[in-house]
């Protein structure tokens, strides 16, 4: 029981990190994941993997929101969405199948440095500056499987990759990050598809698992992401982003420490 508390827990804080600072669950949820499969005694050769699928899975049903929301206030940039998704697509099943061919080890270092990048984007409050306008539909359908590919390896919705690449690209921030909470769906659906398919044939799965998601997880964090997220965008109105957004940095310095040397 006290395994379901901390997946609500989790989703609760994921939900809110969501919500408030909009950046996907996915750098929360994976590394926290490891851990509690680590306490469940889980096989170490499929926790890594396991966390990243789950974590995937999770956010198709948060991104549904989040795209909702953005859609009825019209800053979801419909037609650029529909040249990145196929790119998408085949980026998150491809980046699926090479995660389920990386060592344990390996997948969990690749995830460290990612998230160690992402945090010192944030502390720095990094942003591109605009320099061209949107490639056509080759250079968008390239863009979109790379996008698609490195989040279904760490099991994110991809926004911290598809929006600086839409605002280095002359597109106006609040589009930029409506436009990829769209793309976050694809990339979840996909990539979560793709670690089930891949992990299907596991046999140290532990029992309630689909290939590498594992549905008691799913189901705690869900609960709770979905209800929390609302709060965490109300909040964002009240509190210094700029504040929260360091602070949560050093949360994910935290994470991607201990992953490297878990």
């Amino acid at each position: 029981m006290e395994y379901y508390l901390l997946y609500l827990l989790l989703g609760i804080v994921a939900g809110v990190a969501a919500g408030l600072l909009g950046i996907g669950g996915g750098l929360i949820i994976v590394p926290v994941l490891v851990f509690i499969f680590q306490q469940q005694q889980f096989s170490g050769e499929v926790i890594v993997h396991l966390a990243v699928g789950t974590s995937l899975a999770t956010i198709v049903l948060t991104s549904i929101s989040s795209v909702r929301s953005h859609h009825r206030h019209g800053a979801v940039l419909w037609p650029v969405f529909g040249r990145l998704v196929p790119g998408i697509i085949v980026g998150a099943l491809l980046g699926a199948a090479i995660a389920d061919e990386m060592p344990t080890r390996v997948l969990k270092w690749v995830f460290a440095v990612f998230e160690l990048t992402v945090a010192t984007q944030m502390l720095l409050a990094y942003r591109p500056n605009p320099q061209r306008g949107l490639p056509g539909w080759p250079g968008l359908s390239l863009t979109g499987t790379l996008i698609g590919a490195v989040s279904a390896i760490v099991g994110i919705g991809g926004g911290t990759m598809t929006v600086p690449f839409l605002v280095w690209c002359n597109v106006a921030m609040r589009k930029a990050v409506a436009t990829a909470a769209a793309c976050g769906l694809p990339i979840a659906v996909a990539g979560a598809a793709g670690f089930i398919i891949n992990g299907w044939a596991e046999p140290a799965l532990p029992a309630y698992s689909s290939g590498y998601v594992y549905w008691p997880a799913f189901i705690g964090i869900v609960a709770t992401s979905v209800l929390f997220a609302p709060l965490g965008a109300r909040l964002a109105h009240r509190l210094p982003a700029a504040q929260l957004k360091r602070i949560f940095a050093l949360l994910l310095y935290a994470l991607g420490i201990r992953m490297l040397l878990g």
